[in-house]
């Protein structure tokens, strides 16, 4: 641990040049969740992918990304958090590079596949070193700093995605990761020293089973869109996850260093928060697919007027969560969850308007923007309740367990929607809005069925001051 105090510590302007570099590099892991959506038609067109790898194309890197998150944090107690963020940092970018180049969908995939990886062993590794490096005063404004980089990503993730479809190409959307990954890589050694890891033992099985639970659950919603909710694709995969999961819990209770112990995984606070975590990611990601693909396939937008348009929500992504953090001290975790989920609900409903002889700035956005400033305050609701209801010494599994279902609640949102719009989403049914207002009712019901639930879910009264206002790991 580098204590700012001692001798050997970094100089006051060598810490915070540690945060930049830091924050770079999660802001580009951040990015990569929204820049993706606006270049997803351009996509579809250059390598011939219809709407189920269309789908992969998001969901592969957040499901990678979350389901490996928890175990990237072991390996940087186990290794070294510098030697885990470098190997995840050069993964990343590796990653990055061969997804540009990638000249059909199975290398596409791929690249997003290992993009997730290299993410998942990045952002834990580098929140262990800011945490290692910062110390009193100045690691609350340093983790401050961190957390903003969530919605600022949101929101520069959409319109960057919009400008580099539209100019040198969606290729670019993942080039643009490489020199800023290679300038990072180079700095890193010079700033953050080594630390010894530590000796323990690491509970691989454990996250390549609950990660394969999730990608055969993702794999069987996403077959029902074509197949039919009760055909043999859809139901064995389905299946599959089901025993997939029983068996990660046999795992966990069998292992001697548990990737999510089961007693932290049963407490209330840990299923509050898993639960509002992954619905408004789910709806988050999902108002976004939905939205891209109907702005320009129907509504034909190019990618730089559609990353214009998403530009408010983002902002009003980033509004929603400040203001959730000043809510929750004042009112509680519960109302504002509850608030949460109606405006996101009624955001979604309003959305439901659209039609191709309609503006959709007058149809699509005001409803899109009222959602998201739903969805914002409930991320912080997500973590901040969850945190301070559960016993010190499970702090860090339980913050591990609420970041993983950020991730995988964005892959689950997005594969439900895809099913439900599957017919506007086919190539033929491109004109035909009926899938997307499906998918749109589909994100207004759950988010009301989600008000309804945290109104007996979330623990009730207000948090400890010194849990208020921070969104979860690793921003939104």
């Amino acid at each position: 641990m580098v204590d700012d105090t001692s001798p050997h510590a970094p100089a006051r302007t060598g810490g915070w040049t540690v945060l930049v570099l830091l924050c770079l590099a999660q802001f580009m892991l951040i990015v990569d969740i929204t820049v993706v959506q606006i270049a997803l038609p351009a996509i579809g067109t250059d390598l011939a992918l219809g709407r189920e790898a269309l789908t992969w194309v998001v969901t592969t890197y957040t499901l990678c990304f979350g389901g490996l998150m928890v175990l990237g944090g072991r390996l940087a107690d186990a290794l070294g958090a510098r030697r885990t963020l470098l190997a995840g940092l050069g993964l990343f970018t590796a990653a990055s590079l061969l997804c540009g180049l990638a000249a059909t969908g199975p290398t596409l995939l791929a690249g997003r596949a290992l993009q997730g990886v290299g993410a998942a062993l990045l952002s834990p590794a580098a929140l262990a070193v800011i945490t290692t490096t910062f110390h009193g005063p100045r690691r609350g404004r340093a983790l401050g700093v961190w957390a903003a980089i969530g919605g600022t990503g949101a929101a520069l993730g959409v319109l960057l995605g919009g400008l580099l479809t539209a100019g040198p190409g969606w290729t670019w959307v993942f080039f643009v990761n490489v020199p800023i990954g290679l300038l990072v890589l180079a700095a890193i050694p010079a700033v953050v020293p080594a630390a010894p890891g530590r000796a323990e033992p690491v509970d691989v099985p454990g996250a390549l089973i609950v990660t394969a639970a999730t990608a055969l659950l993702i794999y069987g919603l996403v077959t029902a869109g074509d197949a039919g909710w009760g055909a043999a694709g859809m139901v064995l995969p389905l299946a599959g996850a089901g025993l997939l999961y029983v068996l990660f819990v046999l795992v966990e209770r069998s292992v001697r260093a548990p990737l999510m112990r089961a007693v932290t995984l049963a407490r209330r606070p840990v299923i509050s928060g898993t639960f509002v975590m992954l619905v408004a990611t789910g709806l988050m990601l999902g108002l976004f697919f939905l939205s891209s693909l109907y702005l320009q396939r129907v509504m034909g937008f190019g990618p730089l007027r559609t990353g214009l348009l998403f530009l408010p929500v983002a902002i009003a992504i980033t509004i929603g969560t400040q203001a959730g953090g000043h809510l929750i001290g004042r009112l509680g975790g519960r109302p504002v969850a509850v608030a949460s989920f109606v405006l996101t609900a009624a955001g979604a409903a309003l959305m439901t308007r659209i039609s191709p002889d309609a503006d959709p700035y007058v149809t699509l956005l005001p409803g899109f923007a009222l959602a998201a400033l739903g969805i914002g305050p409930a991320f912080v609701t997500a973590t901040t309740t969850t945190m301070a209801n559960i016993p010190p010494g499970e702090n860090g599994v339980a913050s591990g367990v609420i970041n993983t279902f950020h991730e995988l609640g964005g892959s689950i949102g997005v594969a439900v929607v895809s099913t439900v719009a599957a017919a506007s989403l086919a190539p033929s049914g491109a004109a035909d809005v009926g899938g997307f207002v499906s998918g749109l009712t589909l994100c207004a019901v759950v988010a009301g069925v989600a008000a309804v639930v945290s109104l007996g879910l979330v623990p009730p009264g207000r948090p400890p001051a010194a849990f208020v206002g921070h969104g979860h790991g690793h921003g939104h």
